[in-house]
């Protein structure tokens, strides 16, 4: 990535980032910057993580609401906020209507669960009106539009605003506060870009030799793609599955601060992401959401580069539905090749299946899918079959047995299409 860092007038000022940080002094907690012994051990490195899930309400996005909305005046906090957001700029936002006793409105998806609309209505409390509208962010954005234009509201941009920005850059102020030691690598989640370009904007100035990683879904790479192109550019299509940093395009004014201030971007594909979120639970007792994973999940594939370094994630928040658990579970094995599905055609005879069991599951195979439909076929009997495997090693000799069985026809896992459809 071409370095520019020689080019300042895109990095915010940090005098002004120090205002916002004062601003903030009676709403952000000073949530620690915590050494992981776990992953300081995997990786032979120092590894920290910045616990920006530990805020109030669960994420970092408090810091750029409360901000934006903290600098309005008198005149346009009386005309109240609005927000659209499905997700932690929405509690953010209510959090502050209810601290400074204003007015927001904040639009939201249809679809969005019920838990996270809890959540808004519970930060916000009678300051906040929520609006349902749309299927998607765009369909609520594009209501949040008509409706500031018809009252007059002010809009609370989730990242595309200086302000916003400076108060995500707070936590760049936090992280150097809290340690003396030289930082070689900090790892930022992307999504808009307003925490990257607010953060990488304080240690460009005040920390220049630290690298800054950004670190993308797999399947919304808009930075990487906008930086590639040297503009900004919108991705018709993107997996949501990361739903806090998974966006079409980010912002005109993120962009051009990244620009200038990213050193490398790393995609991140959303099952090594599931598999994160696993590891944190299981070893660690953190919960996280998809985009709260992003940062520790890019260590691996910077793994000999921070050998030996004093490394820093940003864990961005902690709002996961919990019903989504199976989910990322299924993704985590898909990922580590411990789950895969099959299209099996079974003979139409007694004991057919039996043998199955028998001859082609390996001992430690477990089925954990089985959808059979009897056609008219009076030879063969098509079936979808799940199978979890103990070790990824299993698998090329159970594709052999089955290969040689002549019962395998379709292998999913290599057919996106049919598996969308099946599964």
């Amino acid at each position: 990535m071409e370095n520019k860092k020689q080019k300042k007038d895109f990095i915010l000022k940090v005098d002004e980032v120090q205002k916002a940080r004062e601003r903030l002094r009676d709403v952000v907690v000073n949530v620690p910057l915590m050494r992981d012994v776990n992953l300081s051990e995997k990786y032979e490195a120092d590894i920290f993580l910045k616990r920006e899930d530990l805020q109030v309400v669960r994420s970092y996005k408090i810091r750029g609401a409360y901000n934006k909305i903290s600098m309005l005046s008198k005149e346009e906090l009386k005309k109240g906020v609005v927000c659209a957001s499905a997700g932690n700029h929405a509690q953010g936002v209510a959090y502050s209507c209810h601290k400074l006793n204003i007015k927001g409105t904040i639009f939201m998806p249809v679809p969005t669960p019920n838990q996270k609309i809890k959540q808004v209505e519970f930060f916000g409390r009678s300051n906040v009106e929520i609006i349902l509208t749309g299927d998607t962010y765009d369909d609520s954005f594009k209501a949040s539009m008509k409706y500031c234009k018809k009252n007059n509201s002010i809009f609370i941009h989730p990242f595309d605003d200086f302000q916003v920005i400076e108060g995500q850059a707070t936590v760049g102020l936090d992280i150097l506060s809290d340690t003396s030691a030289h930082i070689d690598y900090l790892f930022i989640p992307i999504g808009g870009g307003g925490l990257a370009a607010g953060v990488g904007s304080v240690f460009k100035t005040l920390s220049p030799d630290t690298k800054i990683i950004g670190v993308e879904p797999a399947g919304a790479p808009s930075m990487k793609a906008s930086l590639e192109k040297g503009e900004v550019v919108r991705l018709e299509n993107i997996d949501k599955f990361i739903d806090g940093a998974a966006v079409q395009q980010v912002g005109n004014i993120t962009f051009e601060i990244c620009r200038h201030i990213i050193d490398d971007i790393i995609l991140v594909p959303e099952g090594k992401v599931c598999s994160t979120i696993l590891q944190l639970y299981n070893e660690e007792a953190i919960v996280v959401e998809p985009a709260g994973a992003l940062s520790i999940s890019a260590l691996d594939f910077y793994k000999e580069k921070i050998k030996n370094k004093t490394v820093v994630s940003i864990v961005s928040g902690s709002n996961n539905d919990i019903t989504r658990t199976e989910e990322i579970r299924e993704r985590s094995l898909l990922y580590e090749g411990l789950k895969h599905y099959f299209i099996i055609r079974f003979p139409q005879r007694p004991a057919a299946f039996r043998e199955f069991l028998g001859n082609i599951l390996g001992p430690n195979d477990d089925i954990t899918f089985f959808q059979y439909s009897k056609k008219n076929n009076r030879e063969q009997g098509p079936a979808v079959v799940g199978i979890e495997l103990q070790t990824k090693d299993d698998f090329e000799p159970l594709m052999q047995r089955l290969k040689a069985s002549n019962m395998l026809q379709v292998y999913l896992n290599e057919r996106p299409d049919l598996f969308e459809f099946f599964i």
